[in-house]
C-alpha cells in the first residue's frame, strides 16, 4: 500500500500509557467468560457493551470512568503513524462523498490502547478486537492486533490492517446514517437468532464500505500496490464467523454468527472495492448474502 507521505489525521489519541483505564473487574478467569472470549477475540466488532454486559456486570451504554487525557502518537511510531494516515484518508475519501449526497461527513476519533481501554460503550479488553463505540463515536485498537492478525491469522501486509480501520469506519458511516441504531432498536423485538442475522447483514454492509474506501481513494490517490486487494480478501476471510468459531471451538454454528462467514466477508468487500458504489452495499435488501 501507497502510504508514505500521506496525511496524517488530527484525531488519533494514544491511551497507551494510561494504564488501561483502571484494570477493576476482569474477564479472565473462567467460566462464561472464557467461552465468549474464546469465540470473540480479535472480532471486528460495532459495539462491545452487549458483552461486556455478560462479562462485567454492567450496563449497555455504561459511562467511561475516569482516564489519561489523551496524548497524539510519538512521531517516530511507524506503526501509530500508519494508523493516522489511514484514518486521514477515510476522512477525505467520506467527506467527499457525503458532499456528493448533500450531507456532512463528521470525523470520528481514533484511540490507541493497550491492553484494556474505558469507552462510552464500556470497558474493553484487547482480546476483543478492535471496536467502534457509537456512544462516543471512536474506534478504539489495541495496535497488537496486526501481529495478531499476520502471525494467528495468516493475513500478512499493510492494507489487510488498512482493511481492519476502515471496516470500523464503515460503521462510523452507518452511525452516522442511522443504519447502527435502526439495526440495535431491533434487538428487543427479535429472537436471538433473529438479531444474529441482522447483525450479519451490518457487519457485511461495513465490509462494504471499507471496499468502497479502497476504491475511491485508489482512483484519487492511487494507494494500491500489486497484492494488496488479496491482502484485504485474506483479512477478510481470517475473521469470518465460521474460521473463528472452528479455531476456538473445532466446530461451526452458523444460526449463531453475527458477523458472517469468511467467504460473505470477503465478497462483501470486494463488491464495495468494484463498485464504489454505497447501493451495491445494501446488504438489508439482499436476498442471500
Amino acid at each position: 500500500m501507497r502510504w508514505g507521505g500521506g496525511r496524517e489525521s488530527e484525531n488519533v489519541e494514544d491511551r497507551r500509557s494510561d494504564g488501561g483505564g483502571g484494570m477493576g473487574r476482569g474477564i479472565a478467569g473462567g467460566g462464561i467468560g472464557v467461552v465468549v472470549i474464546a469465540v470473540v477475540a480479535m472480532f471486528l466488532g460495532v459495539d462491545p457493551s452487549l458483552v461486556m454486559s455478560v462479562l462485567e456486570g454492567t450496563q449497555p451504554g455504561a459511562q467511561p470512568g475516569i482516564s489519561a487525557p489523551a496524548q497524539k502518537p510519538p512521531a517516530h511510531d511507524t506503526q501509530a503513524k500508519f494508523v493516522s494516515v489511514v484514518l486521514a484518508d477515510t476522512e477525505d475519501t467520506w467527506r467527499t462523498l457525503f458532499q456528493k449526497g448533500g450531507a456532512q461527513y463528521r470525523e470520528p476519533k481514533l484511540v490507541l490502547f493497550r491492553g484494556a481501554v474505558q469507552s462510552a460503550c464500556g470497558r474493553a479488553q484487547a482480546a476483543m478486537g478492535p471496536f467502534y463505540c457509537p456512544g462516543d463515536e471512536k474506534v478504539y485498537i489495541d495496535l497488537a492486533f496486526f501481529d495478531d492478525l499476520q502471525k494467528r491469522f495468516k493475513a500478512p501486509g499493510d492494507f489487510a490492517q488498512a482493511y481492519v480501520i476502515a471496516h470500523e469506519i464503515g460503521h462510523h458511516v452507518q452511525n452516522l446514517l442511522g443504519i447502527s441504531e435502526k439495526v440495535h432498536s431491533a434487538r428487543q423485538r427479535l429472537s436471538e437468532t433473529e438479531y444474529n442475522q441482522l447483525s450479519v447483514r451490518l457487519e457485511l454492509q461495513a465490509d462494504c464500505l471499507s471496499g468502497i474506501w479502497a476504491h475511491h481513494a485508489d482512483r484519487s490517490r492511487k494507494i494500491l500496490e500489486s497484492g494488496d486487494v488479496e491482502e484485504a480478501l485474506g483479512a477478510a476471510s481470517a475473521v469470518g464467523d465460521d474460521r473463528m468459531q472452528m479455531q476456538a471451538r473445532g466446530y461451526v454454528t452458523p444460526e449463531s454468527f453475527s458477523h458472517g462467514s469468511s467467504e460473505q466477508r470477503a465478497r462483501w468487500f470486494r463488491r464495495g472495492l468494484d463498485s464504489g458504489e454505497f447501493a451495491q452495499c445494501d446488504t438489508f435488501k439482499a436476498r442471500t448474502l
